[in-house]
Formats: C-alpha cells, structure tokens, sequence
C-alpha cells in the first residue's frame, strides 16, 4: 500500500498531538479525590511488653542486695522486671481543634515493688511480683488561649522528672541512676495542664495528691504542686525541661513524724527539682544531662543534690552504644537506702515499720555505667512480635568520700527482731543486663 504523501501526513499527525495535550490537559484539571476524614480511633493502639533480665554482683553481698539500685537490686537473680500491658490513644501532636484521647496501662513484675500509687493495691500481693497500675488518664485538646491550645489531663500519670522513665522502650540501659531511684517521683494523681505558648515554649501546671499517691490516703496524701517550663530549640533537636513537685509529703504517723524530726507533716515540705536537657547533635550522637535538687524541711533538711551524664552513639539501625555518668550527694544519709522486704518501700512511704537498710552515712555517690542497646531485625511473618533489644550493661559504683554502703552483710536481731544489712565496702561492681520484648 502506497504511503500518504507528507502534506497529509503531517498535519494529522499535529492534530492527533493537540487532541493527546488537550486530553492530557483536561485530565489534569480534574480534581483529586478527598480522602476521607481521619478516624479518631486510627492511632488507638493495643501492646505489651515483656522484660525480664539480672544483675551480677561479684561480691555476692549477704543481704543479697545491689546498694544504690531500686529496679535492678536483687544481686544474681533472675527477675521478671515488667510486664506491661498498654492501650492508648494519644492526643494528636498537631491538632489544631479539640481533640480527646486516654491511656491505660497496667504492669506485673518485680518493678512494682517501687512504683505503687500507695492506698491502691500496694498491699495485695506479698510477693516479689507484684501488680499495680502505671498510667490511667484522660486528655483532652483545648485550642484556647494560646497558638498551639492547652491540653488537660487528668487521672494518674508518671512523673514529668528525669532523664529515665518507668517503661523499659524508653530508656537506654537496664539499671537506673540515683536521680531516677531517689530525686524525683515515680507516680502522680491529679490534674495536669500543658500550656502551649508557641513552638518554642511550653509551660506545665498541675496538682497532684503526693508523691506516688491516690486521693484520699490517709497518711501522706496532702496536696502537692508538680509543673514546670519546657524549651523547643534547633528545630526541636535540643529540649530542656526544667520541672518541680513540691508539697507536704513526710507520712502522718509516730515512725514518720520521728524521722523527719518531730516534724508537723501536714505543713513540712518536701521540694523535688529536676532539669533534663537533650540534645540530638546529629543522626549518631545524643547528648542527656539531667540535674536534680531534692530538699525537706523536716528535721536536719536534708538535701540531695547531683547530676548525670548520658552519651548515645547510633552506630546503626540495630546498635547504640551508651554511656552515663553521674554523681549524686545524700547530705543527711536520709533518701538513698535498699528495700530488702516486698513491702518495705510502701511501708516506708506510708510510715509504717519496715526492714529499710539506709546508707553508711552522708555520702556522694558516683556511678558510671557503659551498655549497648541490641535490636536486631525481626523476620518478616512473625506473629505478634514486633521488636526485641538486648541490653548488656557495665557499672560501676562507689562512695567518694570512703563512706561504706555496698556488700551489705545480714546481721540478725534475734528475739524476733529482723535481720539487717551493714555495709562494708566503699564500692561495687555489677555486670547485668536484660531483654525487652515488646508485642
């Protein structure tokens, strides 16, 4: 068949271009289609996460007790520190009209010896594993007042202080510092508002019923005030939290009101000071600082005072490597002690007789610990399981001015008297580690 001469060629090839552009230009003015409107429940989240893990103490302290540790003090046991049970839906960070959200979470472990909210289960189970709440709050998103709104919370909640949390996915390494064990509260209850001036400053302000309380206990649930200011800089790679809780807070009870001096408890105060800067240098470096100021009025006013530094080097997506170092001074010999009783850390809190083993005097501790954190790659198709993390761990304590609070040895009372721990060494050398499995 004989071609088309060029002079008709040409322009039904042009024709057919324009018609493709118009086409292709008419489907460009179509609008997308909306997508549909978020649901509030698509960020509610159900989980749980399991730690289990030991601390070896080459002394093998007759009391059995790694001094100057809360979480990790059982020396060459295996311990099922948490298991945590969560679900949560968080307010939106971003939100710019009301918002509503709420988190339960529940643990059962060894760990909750020490974060009981006192006069809610703290006596039900007398054994090494215990089970309390963690977290029961609603939130809610006001825009009101200020450019990024107010949000209020309300119920229990862990505390704003520190550097290190209770929840094991948020920390770096196994055991915790003398800040986190001694200087600040684990729990609140209460009221809790964040302020949201601007992108660059939040102001935080809240009651709470006490440290580690509910409303209504009877003997050290006075109200307290917990609140602070929190810096957003570099484009959010640098914050700084500075934080306090104050109230009266030494139990209402003969063994309370003789350990803080004969104190009236209802109006001597106790003030918990913390300021937490992180700074995330680069996608391989991480800087912490976290310095603490405790203080009661009660009695010698004692004081606690000190500060720990953090170091986290990302070496890839599966390894960090973490440093800390920290020094800590107790100036009364009046907040750092070890718990070797299930109950004798509520039993504490609450004023009631216990088996305490205090510290070998005034003492300034230093600690400084190196660990890794291992997370290797989960294989495709494993049900349930979404991370795992190794985390080995080296530490060393000691007591800077040759006071002897660790190696505890058990002397017993006799007659019915409960034995005690008497320290013997200016220091202490641990190896542990865990894992944490989270579902």
């Amino acid at each position: 068949m004989p071609r088309p001469p060029k002079s008709i060629l040409m322009p039904a090839i042009c024709a057919g271009t324009l018609l493709g552009l118009a086409g292709g230009y008419a489907r460009a003015a179509e609008p997308a289609p909306t997508p549909p409107p978020a649901n509030w429940w698509d960020t509610f989240t159900i989980g749980g996460t399991v730690e289990a893990g030991v601390t070896l103490n080459g002394d093998n302290p007759g009391d059995g007790l790694n001094f100057g540790h809360l979480f990790t003090d059982k020396a060459n046991t295996l311990l099922l520190n948490q298991i945590l049970l969560t679900a949560t839906r968080p307010l939106d960070p971003k939100a710019t009209d009301y918002d509503f959200g709420f988190k339960l979470q529940g643990m059962y472990g060894s760990d909750a010896r020490y974060t009981h909210y006192l006069g809610e289960g703290d006596y039900w189970i007398n054994e090494l594993n215990q089970i309390t709440p963690v977290e029961a709050w609603a939130a809610a998103h006001l825009p009101w007042l200020f450019a990024g709104g107010i949000d209020v919370k309300a119920g229990q909640w862990v505390t704003l202080e520190g550097a290190e949390v209770i929840d094991p996915t948020g920390d770096y390494l196994y055991s915790h510092s003398y800040i986190f064990n001694f200087g600040i509260p684990f729990v609140d209850t209460g009221v809790m508002t964040i302020w949201h001036v601007d992108p660059l400053l939040d102001i935080y302000a809240g009651v709470t019923s006490g440290v580690n309380t509910t409303f209504g206990e009877r003997n050290v649930a006075h109200p307290g005030f917990e609140g602070g200011i929190g810096l957003n800089l570099l484009d959010g790679n640098l914050t700084i939290l500075a934080t306090t809780h104050f109230g009266p807070q030494n139990p209402n009870t003969p063994i309370g009101i003789a350990a803080c001096g004969g104190c009236d408890p209802n109006s001597t105060l106790r003030f918990l000071n913390d300021i937490t800067a992180t700074w995330k240098i680069n996608d391989s470096w991480t800087l912490i600082t976290d310095l603490n100021y405790i203080h009661d009025d009660g009695g010698v006013q004692p004081s606690g005072y000190g500060g720990a530094q953090y170091v986290v080097y990302t070496v890839n997506e599966w390894l960090k490597a973490v440093g800390r170092v920290e020094v800590w001074r107790d100036n009364s010999n009046f907040f750092v002690a070890a718990y070797p009783g299930n109950f004798d850390f509520v039993n504490v809190e609450h004023g009631f007789p216990s088996t305490v083993i205090p510290g070998a005097g005034p003492t300034t501790y230093f600690e400084i610990t190196g660990g890794l954190n291992i997370s290797p790659t989960i294989p495709q198709g494993t049900p349930l399981l979404k991370s795992i993390t190794f985390r080995p761990e080296v530490r060393y304590d000691a007591s800077l001015n040759n006071t002897t609070p660790f190696d505890g040895q058990t002397v017993f009372g006799g007659r019915g008297f409960p034995g005690f721990g008497v320290g013997t060494k200016s220091s202490q050398f641990t190896f542990g580690g865990d894992i944490i499995a989270k579902f």
